[in-house]
């Protein structure tokens, strides 16, 4: 388990004590319909579920984010889509601020949607964290390491890897995989610069570098 977990606990905030389990959002397939589009949803969510079942949580959320782009869903199809992306954002995704992104829209224009009262609950549950996380940055009072960490569970994750290789860091495996699938650590003979082993959820060990150091 990441160390920022056990931070978060160590100052007593709320989404310890009351969040929602986190293990990664498995999307709830439709009934199965004969319309194109229909069909066309389906097959995008099963997708997005065999995603999160490989511990692929950061393609997962792509593949929602370009479903959402789909200009045939209707308004609780998309709302759906949308909060599920933000429980992935909000879980294995870690991108916080992401998350509430998204629950805000659910509240702002598909509140009499299903998810509805679900995403309002999340919402209530990361504002606090991010209230919490964003209060620890401020303080000065973290480590570097923590202080990625935070970076990263928030989504900034641009800044997160600016200080890893500022600071000569190495994450824990669950990062480097994160950072990997989003884009950061690329692995390839002509990249330079530190080297971390990571293995990825189906058990293939890999060997990293920041994809924007080439030789």
């Amino acid at each position: 388990m990441k160390r920022l977990s056990a931070l978060l606990c160590g100052v007593a905030i709320a989404a310890c004590t009351t969040a929602p389990d986190t293990e990664p959002a498995t999307v709830s397939e439709p009934p199965a319909e004969t319309s194109i589009e229909q069909t066309k949803y389906s097959l995008a969510i099963g997708t997005v579920n065999s995603l999160v079942e490989a511990g692929n949580e950061q393609i997962a959320i792509d593949r929602l984010t370009q479903l959402l782009g789909d200009p045939g869903l209707s308004e609780e199809q998309f709302a759906e889509v949308l909060f599920k992306r933000a429980e992935l954002r909000y879980g294995g995704g870690s991108d916080l601020e992401g998350a509430i992104a998204d629950l805000k829209e659910i509240k702002t224009g598909y509140a009499n949607s299903a998810v509805a009262a679900d995403a309002a609950s999340l919402l209530e549950t990361a504002e606090a964290e991010y209230s919490t996380l964003t209060d620890m940055l401020a303080s000065g009072e973290v480590s570097p390491m923590e202080r990625f960490e935070i970076l990263f569970r928030l989504g900034r994750h641009q800044e997160a890897a600016d200080l890893m290789l500022a600071g000569a860091l190495e994450p824990e495996n669950e990062y480097l995989v994160d950072m990997y699938q989003i884009g950061y650590l690329c692995d390839g003979d002509e990249l330079a610069g530190p080297v971390f082993s990571m293995t990825e959820p189906d058990g293939t060990a890999r060997n990293v570098q920041f994809c924007e150091l080439g030789k």
